[in-house]
Parts: structure tokens; C-alpha cells; sequence
């Protein structure tokens, strides 16, 4: 049997490439559409009325955000530019943003545009006040890309309304009573009373009106005009603390835009001890003098007497300390270095001579105990201005002190020190060198404390915080000079029973006392820095005597005097 068989023709294939294209020609339509479609209302919106003055306004407050000032007076009318300068602007918003105790702000909408304003809703953040939610007005001049902020007063700050300025109505907390170290109050209520006022006298410092240079500082911290803030003294350092948070009205003309009521701060605890700032006070003997006594531990200062740290003065041979640490770690010499024997030294072509025109040398550590001038000053020369300013610098010098009110130890630049003369004096508390016993307190703690220089604070609760000076080798060094000036060199007269005490003297010429006629203890400043017990210190002492004398005789018994007293509590 034959079977039959059905013969069925194939279809022609399509041709890919053309089905591809129809496929991506379908699909491009409904693209092609929308591109269409947000072209259409892109340029739709980009020709909608008050478009570009929204973005105008948005640029305006968004510049304000930022603090760009030059930016906002760019975008000002030409008109408001005509009748304020940029620097007469800027004023007026920092000054608005200073009455507010402003500490920034923020758009949050932009509006459309009513008329000839549009409004913007802000976030302002304040000191005072806190965070207020306020309409700023943005009014323009012009239309389209041609259109500029005009200004009015009511837009120097969110919350205005036309016809009204930003002004506030302030009153302080009472303020904060100051305490010492053992929680005995060193004033308190308004009368700033102290039931020990032999301490609180010397310390406390006093209240006055606001110092013209520094009302805008004030102003921006929320206080109102007539107050009365530290002068000196702790009064000064702990001003922010002690005032509290000042209260009161923020007012849009007659309009309250925000109270607050003021917050009486804490008792402020400080670091003073008032039996070691009885013992410094006793120590001067009503004499014109300066005192710091601090706990090298922490950097607490413990007490502060007379000029201690307000009136600078040349340091004389407690510089030494400085300039051994920067030629120790140098290696240019070392304690057993040897020196010649001499009454003078040439010193960049000048004729330096000793103190009485001693005969002196020896080895370093000899040198510095007995405060040999002809080996320390051509040893300042060879360690170099840029190493020798560079070592003062990292001992606290020719930076601001950490406690309000102190002045600042300074000593000449690498480049405008001078020749060899210059260095070499410098090198030895001479010169352009300046400082105060607060310094020079801090000088000796750092070599007290393993090269470890202690920031010092006036705040009890502080954290203890250190900045590396020089190594721990080169500090234990100085530290055994330092011994050897109370054994057996200048500063005997500081020598404790029983107790290892490390010190430094210090003579400090103000005129040239081998003058005729010249008197040498009137000419010259007595200084003195001292700390016990070595090896585990709990007490550094700086002393200045200005015009004085020598710094063994009138400096180094009134040091010794607080050491013990300190000591025996």
C-alpha cells in the first residue's frame, strides 16, 4: 500500500533587521511622545508667570542660609543699592542676627508670588529663644529674569512685617556664685560677699559696665547694655559660666515674637586652694610682686597673688630652663660638657659679663647652677634662633594663655630676633623676651612632669590635659640642673630639710647696671621658680620681685615659704 504524503509549503522567513526596527519603532513612540510632552510643559513652566522671581527669592534666602552677604546684595534692585552699600548691609543683618542671638536659619518653602512679594517660610534657630517658625515677606522690583529684591527694613530678619524693626527687651539671670577648691564661697549674691575676704580680695576680681570694644560680643551672647560683667580677675575668667542664660523678650516692634526667662547658673567651682592663696599673699609681704602656685599634676592653678599673671616683665636666668631643654635636645651639649672658667664671654662682638663679674664654667650642669651667663649665652647663640624660639613656642610662649585676662609671654621671631648679641641675651631672659610668673610656673611644671607641659586652669572640673615639650630624657636632665641650683648653686636659700626641691633664679637687668651711680637691686627684677617633692612634685611656685634684686636672695625664701606651708596641709 502507497501511502500518500501531504506536501505543505513553507513560509518565507521575515527579515530580522526590519521586524527589529518595527519593534523599536513602536517602542520609541511613546518616548518620543513624552519628550514631547515635558518639553511642552518645561517650557510651559519656564514661561508661567512668577517663575523666575520664585527662583530669585529662593536664591535670596538660600544665600542667606550660607551667610553670603555679597551674594544677597547682588541680588538686591538697583534702587535699594543706590541708597545702602554692601558693607552698610552686612552690618545691618549681623546686627539684626546679634540682637536675635542668631546661630542660623533656614528656608523651608518658597512661595508663589502675591503681587510683588513672595513669602518664605523660615527656620530660625537662636541662643535665647530657641527655634522659631517665622514668614519672611521677599518683596521684588521687575519681572522675569529681569526681576531684584527690594529692600525694606522689615527684611533684616524672618517674622517682620512692614512698618516694624527687630529689637528685644533683656534682663540676666542673678548671677552665679564662685566657690573655691573646698567649696567655701569667694562671692556670691549680688553683693559678691565672701565669708573669707582676705582670699576673695585677691582673687575674685570686680564688676563693671560693658567695655565699648566688647558690646558687640555681649550683644550676641543676649546681654542687655547695662549690665555689669567681669572686669579681671575670676569675675573675668568665668564670665559666661557666672552670668547664667540671659532671658527676656524678642520683639517685632510691639509684637512678641518670642520670650524666655532667664536660668540662674550653677556655683562655679575653682581650682583655688585658700590656705596656699593665704601663704602666697603672706609670701609677698605687701610688696609689689606676682605669684602662681599650681598642682603640676593637672594644671590646677591653686592660687594667684599680686601681678602673677598680668604684668610682663624680662625673665632673666629662669630662661635658662628653656634654653638647656632646646640645647639638650639639640646635642649640642650635655650636663658634663665642660666649659671654660671666665667672667665674660664675646657675644656676637659685645662683652657680656658675669654678675658681679663672677668667675664661672664648668661643666653644664655647674653652669646652670650657679646661672653662668658667659656659658649660657654663646650656648643660646650656637643652639640657634630658630631653635631657640621654636623651644620658648612650645612652652607656652607667643601663645594665648588658657586663662581669660593673662597676658600673653611673648618672645621675638626666628627672622626678627636679630644677630648673635640678641639671641645670646635672649637666651638668658634679656632682651625682647617678656613674661609673667604664670609662664614661668608653667615652665617649671613641664619639667616637673617628664617634659609634659600642663595646660593650666582655673576650673575645678576640668579634665587634666598635657602638651608634649621635650622628651623625658632631656627633662630628667634639666630636672638634676634644677636640683643642683637648690644644692648647691644660686638658689640655696629655697633648700628644704629632708625634701629634694628643684629651682631656678633668676636676676633680671631692666637698665644697664654697670652704669655709674646705677643701683642694682632697684634696676633688676628677682625671680624664682621652684618645685617639691622630687621626685613625685604635688607644688610649682613661680615668683616675680620687680625691682627687687637678686632673684636667690629676694625671690627664692618667699618660694620656700610656700612650698612648706603647701606642704604641711
Amino acid at each position: 500500500m502507497i501511502e500518500s504524503s501531504l506536501i505543505v509549503a513553507r513560509r518565507p522567513r521575515p527579515n530580522r533587521r526590519r521586524t527589529r526596527r518595527r519593534r523599536l519603532l513602536k517602542r520609541g513612540i511613546p518616548i518620543v511622545a513624552l519628550a514631547a510632552a515635558a518639553f511642552a510643559a518645561g517650557a510651559l513652566l519656564a514661561t508661567r508667570p512668577g517663575r523666575a522671581e520664585r527662583h530669585l527669592v529662593t536664591q535670596y534666602v538660600t544665600a542667606w542660609e550660607h551667610n553670603d552677604y555679597p551674594k544677597m546684595y547682588q541680588l538686591l534692585d538697583s534702587s535699594s543699592r543706590r541708597h545702602t552699600s554692601e558693607a552698610r548691609f552686612a552690618s545691618e543683618l549681623a546686627d539684626s542676627a546679634s540682637t536675635a542671638t542668631l546661630t542660623s536659619l533656614r528656608p523651608i518653602n518658597v512661595g508663589s508670588a502675591t503681587g510683588s512679594s513672595i513669602a518664605v517660610k523660615m527656620v530660625v534657630h537662636t541662643k535665647i529663644w530657641g527655634t522659631l517658625h517665622e514668614r519672611l515677606t521677599v518683596p521684588f522690583a521687575g519681572s522675569g529674569s529681569g526681576a531684584r529684591v527690594q529692600l525694606h527694613p522689615w527684611l533684616l530678619f524672618p517674622g517682620l512685617r512692614p512698618g516694624e524693626h527687630l529689637r528685644r527687651a533683656m534682663r540676666l539671670a542673678p548671677r552665679g556664685t564662685l566657690l573655691a577648691s573646698d567649696g567655701t564661697p569667694l562671692a556670691e549674691g549680688p553683693d559678691r560677699a565672701s565669708p573669707i575676704p582676705d582670699v576673695a580680695g585677691q582673687i575674685v576680681g570686680t564688676l563693671q559696665a560693658i567695655p565699648k570694644a566688647d558690646r558687640g560680643v555681649y550683644q550676641a551672647a543676649g546681654y542687655p547694655p547695662n549690665a555689669k560683667v567681669g572686669s579681671d580677675g575670676l569675675e573675668r575668667v568665668f564670665e559666661s559660666q557666672l552670668a547664667g542664660t540671659p532671658g527676656g523678650k524678642l520683639l517685632a516692634g510691639h509684637r512678641v515674637l518670642a520670650s524666655a526667662a532667664p536660668v540662674k547658673a550653677q556655683p562655679v567651682k575653682t581650682t583655688i586652694s585658700p590656705s596656699i592663696e593665704r601663704a602666697a599673699v603672706a609670701a609677698m609681704g605687701g610688696q609689689y610682686a606676682g605669684i602662681t602656685v599650681m598642682n603640676p599634676r593637672t594644671g590646677a592653678v591653686l592660687a594667684l597673688s599680686g601681678i602673677a599673671y598680668s604684668a610682663l616683665q624680662p625673665p632673666g636666668s629662669t630662661m635658662k630652663i628653656i634654653t638647656a631643654t632646646g640645647a639638650l635636645q639639640a646635642g649640642i651639649t650635655t650636663l658634663s660638657t665642660t666649659y671654660p672658667i671666665s667672667t665674660s664671654a664675646d657675644v656676637g662682638g659685645y662683652t657680656l659679663e658675669n654678675s658681679d663679674g663672677e668667675a664661672c664654667g664648668g661643666t653644664l650642669l655647674n653652669a646652670f647652677a650657679v646661672s653662668c651667663n658667659s656659658v649660657f649665652a654663646p650656648l643660646g647663640v650656637k643652639l640657634g634662633a630658630r631653635r631657640l624660639v621654636a623651644t620658648a613656642r612650645r612652652f607656652g610662649f607667643d601663645q594665648a594663655p588658657s586663662i581669660p585676662g593673662a597676658a600673653e609671654s611673648t618672645i621675638p621671631s626666628a627672622s626678627k630676633i636679630g644677630g648673635a648679641t640678641s639671641v645670646g641675651s635672649s637666651a638668658i631672659g634679656q632682651g625682647l623676651v617678656q613674661t609673667t610668673p604664670f609662664e614661668m610656673a608653667d615652665v617649671a611644671a613641664t619639667i616637673a612632669m617628664g617634659g609634659k607641659r600642663p595646660i593650666p586652669t582655673l576650673d575645678a572640673t576640668a579634665k587634666p590635659q598635657f602638651v608634649r615639650v621635650t622628651t623625658p630624657r632631656v627633662a630628667h636632665e634639666v630636672q638634676q640642673m634644677m636640683i643642683a641650683v637648690i644644692d648647691e648653686g644660686t638658689g640655696t636659700s629655697a633648700a628644704i630639710p629632708g625634701m629634694v626641691v628643684a629651682g631656678k633664679t633668676g636676676t633680671a637687668e631692666l637698665t644697664d647696671t654697670t652704669a655709674p651711680g646705677a643701683n642694682t637691686a632697684q634696676n633688676t627684677d628677682a625671680w624664682f621658680v621652684a618645685y617639691a617633692p622630687v621626685p613625685h612634685p604635688k607644688y610649682v611656685v613661680g615668683a616675680l620681685f620687680p625691682n627687687q634684686g637678686f632673684g636667690g636672695a629676694a625671690a627664692a625664701p618667699p618660694v620656700r615659704d610656700i612650698l612648706e606651708s603647701a606642704l604641711s596641709h
